[in-house]
């Protein structure tokens, strides 16, 4: 076989239509052997010719998209300086687009034997039990495809599976069900239509590994969150099985939604990889150039641990940053992705030990003139010490508001001294987010997430039930802030039901209409439950699936509604921050927060602690920022009553300048009105226990 010096750059396999350029970084390395695969598994060497500035690379014509190959890496094996080269171990081109199969866990992929020292170099071939990189076909005709670019403030996020959201459609051919081509299908892409939805986050569909740990207990990583290939597919969500296949289905998709006018979030996990610890099993990065890839400790056995998976990516290194910003731009030019949503982003602003929010991580997507063009949501915190970074992102950013989450929650389940932080959460964490010259839809606010209870089991539970899991109910967040409405689970009581679908409606209103970017959890609008399980990371099962045979269709009516009357009314997502302040020319201000008694607000009244009750006025006559065609800004008014004590209260609406007579839009004891009551002002209207009220006074 044949091969010529070919390029360093780019790194992985480019196909040019004659052959293919190979090129792989390793600092360390002595020799690396290029492995091509037969489709029988028959395998055949033959070392990369040239090192380039680290770049190991080399071209052999007549390579062709399909072909399979891996990599491997002669070095030296010294654990104690943290070298773990192994020629014995087939590793994973990093670069590769495409990754076929999925590892076979035995002992021999681990780069130890397990009666032996970890130190001790197992030289037994892994290649008959790992997955193979594939050479891909950079081809695909996108027919006009271009990325959407909604705007911040008209975004509506809804965070799915890609496997779970179809995998039980009785409605989607059963082939399909599951896969890319299942959420490309016409209806999974009309039932987010319908809904109202302008984004869908995917939760990580890069190739990623099942731990073994899961497979020996008939578990599988469902959540995905275990990344192997940062420029691959998930092949397992492909209906198409052919090696690389997925690539074109997963761009398919992207045109599918994009033709429904629906941007694609990816959620992408940069922090860590699937290799785990010094105990964990030899893939790619660690035979590679360990010492490189890794954060290491002061003993170089010993990996830093941030994220609480054994290892954290070692941010300070050029070709490690390198890896992720070529990996963003291609996701971004050549599969059209709208944006990112980076898990445990502190972990990425490592710089030595302290979060530091100037880390070269962040100043390289600053000036990326493609990357810092898409969207990009922080996940503010990791598991390491100073992780938890709410709010001190950089400008371009925007971030998973957990503070939003918390304070809405301790709100609605009757929570003392919560009442001034829920009317600055509502009003778009100014506290948060202003200073660093940021507008309110840096806040991406939710009530729930993959990660914990659903919306509907937050209502459900207060104990989380993750028996399941296999860890004796030892995983999962202990401190969920939920309430069960007086029974702990599944009952018949119809008034405990009642409250709980009352609290469904105070969450998602709450959310709706606050100020900043909302994320639905996928199901919360049709009641999906997880059974109390708060971590079902590796439930790839009915547990976790949405169940369209028990979809509460009365939950899911209220919620598109909701979402409607949102794109409706600017006021509630504005472009600016409210100010407080009287308008010129006006006798009220842009925002106001009254008593039951329908007096504006004062100081004592936000310091009386036992308060849980207030209303605020949304002025839509005098938003000060134009529309994105520089077109004024104008909306109706708007009065919005929060109860969350335990009994019915009467609040007075405030004196004519703030507006005469109101129309009763929605009540969340009541539900949306067939005929729209009216309430004068100086009036008291009754709202009831754990329920909201939403005036509208027309301009």
């Amino acid at each position: 076989m044949k091969i010529f010096p070919g390029q360093p750059y780019p790194l992985g396999a480019t196909y040019d239509g004659a052959g293919t350029n190979f090129s792989l970084f390793s600092e360390i390395a002595d020799r690396i052997e290029l492995c091509f695969f037969d489709a029988e598994g028959n395998e055949t060497r033959i070392d990369l010719p040239e090192m380039t500035g680290y770049c190991w690379h080399g071209y052999v014509p007549m390579i062709e998209p399909g072909q399979r190959y891996g990599y491997r890496v002669h070095g030296p094996w010294d654990p104690s300086e943290g070298h773990r080269c192994n020629p014995a171990k087939l590793l994973i081109d990093p670069y590769t687009k495409a990754i076929d199969r999925h590892v076979q866990w035995n002992e021999v992929v681990f780069p130890y034997t397990f009666n032996d020292s970890p130190d001790i170099r197992s030289d037994s071939d892994s290649s008959l039990f790992m997955p193979r990189c594939i050479v891909h076909q950079p081809h695909f005709d996108w027919g006009g495809d271009r990325r959407l670019q909604h705007s911040w403030q008209e975004t509506i996020i809804y965070e799915l599976n890609v496997k779970g959201f179809t995998s039980d459609s009785i409605d989607i051919p059963i082939e399909l069900r599951g896969t890319y081509a299942g959420l490309a299908h016409p209806i999974a892409i009309d039932y987010l239509k319908k809904l109202g939805v302008t984004a869908v986050e995917l939760q990580p569909i890069h190739y990623f590994i099942h731990e073994k740990t899961l497979e020996d207990q008939g578990l599988r990583n469902y959540w995905g969150y275990n990344t192997l290939g940062f420029f691959a597919p998930h092949c397992e969500y492909a209906c198409d099985k052919r090696p690389g296949a997925a690539i074109a289905e997963f761009k398919k998709m992207i045109m599918n939604l994009h033709q429904a006018d629906i941007e694609v979030i990816m959620d992408v996990v940069y922090n860590h990889t699937a290799e785990g610890n010094h105990l964990g099993p030899l893939f790619c990065f660690k035979g590679i150039d360990n010492a490189s890839y890794y954060r290491l400790m002061g003993d170089k056995h010993y990996y830093m641990d941030y994220t609480g998976t054994g290892n954290s990516l070692n941010m300070r290194q050029p070709h490690v940053l390198q890896l992720i910003m070529d990996s963003l731009r291609y996701w971004i030019v050549e599969m059209h992705v709208d944006g990112f949503r980076f898990d445990l982003a502190s972990t990425l602003a490592r710089e030595l030990h302290d979060v530091d929010r100037l880390s070269a991580f962040f100043d390289i997507i600053q000036q990326d003139p493609v990357i810092s063009q898409v969207k990009l949501i922080a996940e503010p915190w990791d598991v390491g010490e100073g992780g938890y970074q709410v709010g001190n992102f950089p400008p371009v950013w925007t971030e998973w508001n957990g503070k939003y989450r918390d304070c809405v929650r301790d709100f609605w389940r009757g929570k003392e001294e919560t009442l001034g932080e829920f009317a600055c959460r509502f009003a778009g964490s100014a506290d948060l987010y202003e200073n660093t010259s940021r507008l309110p839809y840096a806040s991406i606010n939710f009530i729930t997430a993959h990660d914990g209870f659903t919306l509907q089991d937050l209502v459900s539970y207060e104990k989380k039930a993750n028996e399941a899991n296999g860890e004796n109910n030892h995983d999962g967040e202990n401190h969920n802030r939920s309430w069960n409405c007086g029974v702990e689970g599944p009952t018949d009581d119809q008034a405990v039901i009642s409250l709980r679908n009352r609290q469904k409606l105070n969450f998602l209103t709450t959310l709706l209409l606050s100020q900043g970017v909302p994320m639905i959890l996928a199901g919360d609008e049709m009641g999906r439950t997880q059974q109390g399980n708060n971590n079902a990371y590796c439930q790839d099962n009915q547990i976790s699936w949405h169940a369209w045979d028990k979809v509460d269709y009365d939950l899911l009516s209220f919620c598109k509604k909701l979402i409607q009357y949102r794109k409706e009314h600017i006021v509630f997502h504005r472009r600016g921050w409210f100010e407080g302040k009287q308008i010129p020319g006006s006798l009220v201000k842009d925002i106001a927060w009254f008593t039951t008694e329908g007096k504006e607000m004062i100081g004592s009244d936000w310091e009386n602690k036992s308060t849980k009750s207030l209303g605020v006025y949304l002025n839509g006559e005098t938003i000060p920022n134009p529309n994105l065609r520089s077109e004024p800004a104008t909306d109706d008014n708007f009065y919005i009553i929060f109860n969350a004590h335990d009994g019915p209260l009467d609040f007075t609406l405030p004196g004519p300048e703030w507006g005469d007579v109101w129309f009763k839009d929605l009540d969340t004891f009541k539900g949306w009105p067939v005929i729209a009551e009216t309430v004068k002002c100086r009036e008291k209207i009754r709202v009831e226990p754990y329920s909201m009220v939403v005036l509208r006074h027309a301009s």
